[in-house]
This record gives C-alpha cells, sequence and structure tokens, in this order.
C-alpha cells in the first residue's frame, strides 16, 4: 500500500527569508501511530499545518491518502480527522449537539452515540460543554475528530494540561482506533507519551528531520542504553574530560547541575566513577543509574529538554 501521508523536499518560506520548514521528507505508513516532535520554532506546526491543508507549501510534493490537496481538497477533508490543542467548542451547546453538528459536515459519519460512548461522554451527552471538565472536553474535541469516521488522524497535543487519569482514557482512544485500521499523526510535549503510542517518530530542529525512527532505534543511537548521572560537592564538576574516558562511557553532557553520563555497561563505568572521584579528593553528592530514554535522545539532539519548550 501507497503511504498515507508522503512529502518529499517540503518547503515553507515566509515573506522570502524566513524558511520554516527546509527540505523535509516523511513518510507514515497505513495503521502506524506516528510523533513528529521538536521544539518551538522547528518547524513542526507549519510542517503539520501544510499537511493538514491549513497552509500551502512554498515548494515541495504532497501526498495524503495517495491524493493531492490541490485536485482532491474535498476528498481528503472526507477522510482525515483533526483535534487541535485548543479546540474552541460552543459552550452553550450540549454534548450531543456538538457532536450531531460535526457529524453533519460529513457524507457518512458515524453514529454519534456510538462515538460518545467511545470516548466515555454518554453519561454528559445533554450537558452543556460549558459545565464540562478539562478532561471531558479534551476528550469531546477528539470525538469531533473521529465522528467522521476519519482514516487519518491528526492530534495535536492532544493531552497537555490533562490530569493522569483523563491521559490514559485518551491514550486507550488512540490505540482502539489504530487497532481499527486507523493511522494517527501525534505531537506531544510529553516525552514518555510519544515512547507509550508510537511506533515511529521524528524529530524536527531547523525546518529539518535530524532523527527518525522507533523509539528503541533512536535510543540505541544514542550509543549507552543506560545513563549515570551524578553531581559533585561543592558544584564542582572535577576533570570535565576525565568522565569521557571512564569505561563503557559513551557521551557526556550537563544537565541542571548533574553531569550525565551515556553509558553500555553501568556495573563497569560506577566502580571507575567511585576510583576517579577519589583521585580527584572530590566527594559525591548524587549518584544514580536510570535506562536510556527519549528525553535522553532528544536533549542530545537539540540541546534541550522539549518539556521546557
Amino acid at each position: 500500500m501507497p503511504p498515507v501521508i508522503q512529502c518529499r523536499d517540503l518547503r515553507k518560506t515566509y515573506d522570502g527569508k524566513v524558511e520554516a520548514v527546509r527540505g523535509l521528507n516523511l513518510e507514515i505508513q497505513a495503521g502506524e501511530c506516528f510523533g513528529l516532535l521538536g521544539p518551538n520554532g522547528a518547524g513542526k506546526t507549519t510542517t503539520i499545518e501544510i499537511l493538514e491543508g491549513l497552509l500551502e507549501p512554498t515548494s515541495g510534493e504532497i501526498s495524503i491518502l495517495g491524493q493531492s490537496w490541490k485536485s482532491h481538497a474535498r476528498e481528503i477533508r472526507e477522510q482525515i480527522g483533526i483535534s487541535l490543542q485548543e479546540t474552541r467548542l460552543s459552550e452553550k451547546l450540549t454534548v450531543r449537539e456538538t457532536i450531531e453538528l460535526f457529524a453533519s459536515f460529513y457524507t457518512q459519519p458515524r453514529p454519534a452515540e456510538e462515538v460518545l460512548e467511545g470516548m466515555q461522554l454518554t453519561e454528559k451527552v445533554d450537558a452543556q460543554v460549558g459545565n464540562l471538565s478539562g478532561g471531558q472536553r479534551q476528550r469531546l474535541a477528539v470525538a469531533t475528530a473521529l465522528v467522521g469516521s476519519p482514516r487519518l488522524l491528526f492530534l495535536d497535543e492532544p493531552t497537555t494540561g490533562l490530569d493522569p487519569q483523563s491521559r490514559r482514557q485518551l491514550w486507550d482512544i488512540i490505540r482502539v482506533f489504530q487497532e481499527g485500521g486507523g493511522t494517527v499523526l501525534l505531537t506531544t510535549h510529553y516525552m514518555d507519551e510519544a515512547e507509550r503510542l508510537c511506533d515511529r517518530l521524528a524529530i524536527v530542529d531547523h525546518g529539518q528531520i535530524i532523527a527518525e525512527g522507533t523509539p528503541a532505534e533512536l535510543i540505541a543511537k544514542l550509543g549507552g542504553h543506560h545513563v549515570v548521572e551524578f553531581a559533585l560537592s561543592g558544584n564542582s564538576d572535577g576533570n570535565f574530560s576525565a568522565w569521557q574516558t571512564l569505561p563503557s562511557v559513551d557521551s557526556v553532557r550537563t544537565d541542571d547541575g548533574l553531569i550525565c553520563l551515556s553509558v553500555r555497561e553501568p556495573h563497569h563505568t560506577i566502580p571507575a566513577l567511585l576510583a576517579k572521584v577519589e583521585e580527584q579528593s572530590g566527594k559525591l553528592a548524587h549518584l544514580t543509574t536510570r535506562q536510556a530514554s527519549l528525553e535522553d535522545v532528544f536533549v542530545r539532539l537539540t540541546g534541550r529538554h522539549l518539556r521546557d519548550e
């Protein structure tokens, strides 16, 4: 089957000067949950708005579900659903009225009751939107994206600001849609969310994809599979270059006052680290080990935390 989303040498330039997207190439296959991550100003939002048909690219080729926005805009809109980070819905309409309104935009919508049941909103069908909680509003926003029976779902930071229980309810909804054959393009500021939901993901910076693959592949590309974090008393880093020479260390960086080592075999690194600290007449103020994560990949590639953007 052809890719559900395909773009080649995608570019977007504003005022002939600012290059928001610089030759981006992307393929997303049917049934995937694909994550697009990037710091603010990286070109991620511009890319998604082009794929959603909201922006015209400066140049490049785009195919959505095997069709072009220029020649098949109506057909594409019938097959996609979009849920924005903040979807403004009428506060005075009820939940049922809201879903029925959005269903009227499509030629073959799903029954409103079926969608609301899947969103766990059946008990709120007669409640006004203005009286819903944050989690209920967000589930309703996703429901408006699903009521048209889409094959492709765009989710822009769908769980931002939600409590842990509401986040997991939305995760379940995304998985059910995917299990039914749907394809998802997801943006998120939560690395644990990307790691749990995404089959593959791409990190965008300065208008280009700088890394792409499964979460496990990207973590493996980091070098080590573990991270050793430590701090020395007196806010001293000691001889920084000395940490790179420790056994099994692939890379060294500092993060919020900690020295972070990406390592392959921490049981070899830690004894050598303790010996090196003693040799430098230092004293450990903090020492932890953990599995490497997507957050480590992101920080190493972009120099910042996604959650801080």
